[in-house]
């Protein structure tokens, strides 16, 4: 038996991906929409890389007190690619959650379609995951557990996730993808592992603010279910002057975000700090959630005879 099996029980049981433990989940979803959406690669007529640092539940630890908060790191670059009418894009992911670690690699295709209104971007994406645990991090309460005895194992698995993304004139944008449709199979240790199909359903529009239009108000949501539970995310942000923002986010039974960044030239940078409203906050045991994103993107002015680019930061 395990010392440190309780904590990663609660640490389960509570958590906001215990839906759907395998995919990940950050709070910058308006900045990260090409993280669950390949229809969105080579979109935005800009060369475009995401990087998001997250740090979930701080202060969560076992009773010998090692940590046990979930801690995800990720980076998508995409760009478009008119020989092959669409787009195409690269992501690195790396999740820790205990003694288990999944680091992965992804390659997308999007390809684009002009509408009467907006644009249509129809993507595909494999995938490959390096599953880890680290069986010797564990303390057990019975030395020389055979369960326990053969150190670090890890399983690779190979899936795939179709897309579709809707944008209009970047004032309203829409998305709808399908990941690990394979829901592909491996062996950690004494037990079977599967990736689970997940739905991801995103939408967003900004406007002016009425009688100033220094300040635009963003409004998006995100919903996301494995057909076995539905978990979502609402946004509002305002944004002064097309450089600094400030917004909140509210993620039912799990958090409420407070978020603030700056754009500057073709930078952006943001943080997000989700205090947690879930049993974990309650009985004291998550300091709440820190996250950082930051985001390059190089305008390559492919539309700029036919319009006016008005901001490329809010996707």
């Amino acid at each position: 038996m395990l010392k440190r099996l309780p904590s990663i029980l609660i640490l389960l049981l509570f958590s906001s991906t215990a839906f759907a433990q395998q995919e990940v989940q950050f709070t910058h979803n308006m900045f990260n929409n090409m993280g669950v959406n390949p229809g969105l690669a080579g979109m935005r007529n800009a060369i475009c890389a995401t990087g998001l640092a997250r740090q979930q539940w701080v202060g969560f630890r076992d009773e010998e007190g090692n940590r046990l908060n979930p801690e995800t790191y990720s980076l998508n670059v995409d760009a478009p690619i008119r020989l092959i009418r669409g787009g195409l894009a690269v992501g690195f992911m790396q999740d820790e959650l205990g003694p288990e670690t999944g680091v992965g690699v992804n390659l997308s295709y999007s390809y684009h379609l002009d509408l009467t209104m907006g644009r249509l971007g129809i993507g595909g994406r494999i995938g490959f995951l390096d599953k880890r645990i680290d069986f010797g991090s564990l303390n057990p309460l019975d030395p020389g557990d055979p369960a326990l005895d053969g150190g670090e194992e890890s399983s690779i698995f190979t899936d795939f996730s179709l897309g579709a993304f809707y944008m209009l004139d970047e004032e309203a944008w829409a998305g709808l993808s399908f990941t690990q449709l394979r829901q592909a199979r491996g062996g950690l240790g004494e037990s079977d592992f599967a990736l689970q199909r997940h739905i991801y359903l995103t939408g967003g529009y900004s406007y002016p603010l009425p009688g100033n239009s220094s300040y635009e108000i963003s409004h998006s949501s995100l919903i996301k279910t494995d057909l076995n539970a539905l978990q979502f995310d609402v946004n509002t942000m305002v944004t002064y002057n097309n450089r600094f923002w400030g917004g909140v986010t509210y993620r039912p039974q799990d958090a409420v975000a407070l978020m603030f960044g700056v754009q500057l030239d073709q930078i952006s940078i943001g943080y997000s700090y989700d205090i947690t409203t879930s049993p974990l906050g309650r009985m004291g045991r998550s300091y709440g959630t820190h996250e950082i994103m930051l985001q390059y993107c190089f305008d390559l002015g492919l539309d700029r005879i036919e319009k006016t680019q008005r901001n490329i930061r809010f996707l």
